[in-house]
């Protein structure tokens, strides 16, 4: 069977977001055009890759490994355009990438080893950008692709596709103030010392913009400008933290707490400035990298 890379791209998607709906909105489709690639899909698949509920879709174990494949034939696919591309591209101008401090931690620096190691010829460059200022350098050609929060960047005209969960919670020593917690307030969060990044940080303006003036006004024990060292405090019992899920290893003892507060809950967006052509196919590369990323992320669970 041949698989058409817009298909399977489409199929990705859709495993992505839950629903046909969404995946044909990040592949500019109609929900018909999108519904009838999937059935043909099936169709030659032979097997069943979504199961369709009120709610979505989710795909069958057939469709996992089909949305696990994919993402690795596109990933190839677009080092393939990269490497032609690279020969008519002016090796001294290299790809911009900007992102918050969230994804510079493990996100960034994850599709980053595979793009450079994918792509000899290709250089990055990298900068941490709160997302108003993303956006802004992205609209001016200043940078070719940006990772922003939803709620800061809906209607700014850009391109934006969907890149993962960047949720908020609380991490605290393992035995300690949260045992047993699933689920935790700011307000009483705030109550207990704390250790947090600097006052500058992106994450830091983040919490207390949506805070707001009614919360508790928090004492730091300390500020670093690190999320692996205010972890590695947190682990240690100096304080409370609150940090995107993202940050945390999986493998590391400590007890996390989701944030009953609906601003805990952001998504990140890949968001794509207005690039030359001959900048065009590499961008694409390296967005297929950090959607990989995502992907290779390990879950942390709470409680």
């Amino acid at each position: 069977m041949r698989y058409d890379l817009d298909d399977l791209r489409l199929f990705s998607h859709i495993v992505a977001e839950g629903s046909i709906t969404g995946g044909a909105s990040r592949m500019h489709l109609s929900l018909p055009s999108a519904s009838a690639r999937v059935r043909s899909l099936e169709h030659h698949a032979g097997v069943a890759l979504l199961v369709r509920g009120r709610r979505g879709v989710r795909p069958t174990p057939a469709g996992t490994a089909l949305a696990r494949h994919a993402r690795e034939v596109l990933a190839r696919a677009a080092l393939l355009e990269s490497s032609i591309a690279s020969y008519s591209r002016p090796p001294t101008a290299p790809l911009t990438l900007l992102g918050g401090g969230s994804a510079m931690h493990r996100l960034v620096p994850q599709a980053l080893i595979s793009f450079l190691r994918a792509h000899p010829d290709v250089d990055v460059t990298v900068a941490e950008s709160r997302t108003p200022q993303t956006v802004r350098k992205l609209a001016d050609g200043e940078a070719e692709l940006g990772i922003v929060l939803d709620d800061e960047a809906r209607d700014c005209g850009l391109r934006l596709d969907p890149l993962g969960d960047d949720s908020l919670v609380v991490i605290g020593q393992p035995g300690g103030v949260l045992a047993g917690r699933t689920s935790v307030s700011y307000s009483e969060v705030a109550e207990h010392p704390l250790v947090g990044l600097d006052v500058d940080s992106s994450l830091r303006r983040w919490i207390e913009k949506h805070a707001g003036p009614h919360a508790p006004v928090p004492r730091y024990r300390t500020t670093v400008v690190d999320l692996g060292v205010l972890v590695s405090l947190a682990a240690a019992g100096v304080g409370l933290a609150v940090v995107p899920r993202r940050a945390i290893d999986p493998h590391r003892r400590l007890d996390v707490c989701e944030l009953q507060d609906p601003w805990a809950r952001r998504r990140h967006l890949l968001a794509w400035g207005v690039t030359d052509l001959a900048a065009a196919t590499a961008t694409a590369a390296l967005a297929e990298h950090l959607h990989h990323a995502v992907h290779a992320e390990p879950a942390v669970r709470t409680g």
